[in-house]
């Protein structure tokens, strides 16, 4: 018996909860980008990531779907990312997603899915 490489077939809500967490850690530690992070209510911006990247792996949530509000007007601060910055915080996800030992081709579409967010 084989196990599967589908991320939706190995990994539950509590696996991408643990890999947002890991995320904003990392983004947390990097001098340049945890200024963005002042001021956020971390724990409803980890439940829409956490929430975008379910849906990007085909993990299932439950419930409503958390979001930022419009108020909010990006994912982290509103003060706008460079485009280096954004490929920054993509590359974290990679990170903090790669210790899963997902496919390519599934954290390229995590990636993708919360690329918009980083947009002010």
């Amino acid at each position: 018996m084989t196990c599967s490489r589908e991320p939706r077939d190995r990994l539950g809500p509590v696996a991408v909860r643990e890999a947002v967490h890991r995320w904003l850690r990392l983004v947390a530690a990097d001098a340049e980008l945890a200024p963005y992070l002042l001021g956020v209510d971390r724990r409803r911006l980890a439940a829409v990531l956490a929430d975008r990247l379910g849906a990007a792996l085909g993990v299932v949530r439950r419930g409503p779907r958390p979001t930022l509000g419009v108020e909010a007007g990006a994912l982290l601060d509103n003060r706008s990312l460079t485009e280096e910055q954004r490929w920054r915080v993509l590359d974290y996800l990679a990170a903090a997603l790669w210790v899963l030992d997902l496919p390519v081709r599934a954290i390229v579409d995590a990636q993708r899915a919360v690329a918009g967010l980083l947009r002010a």
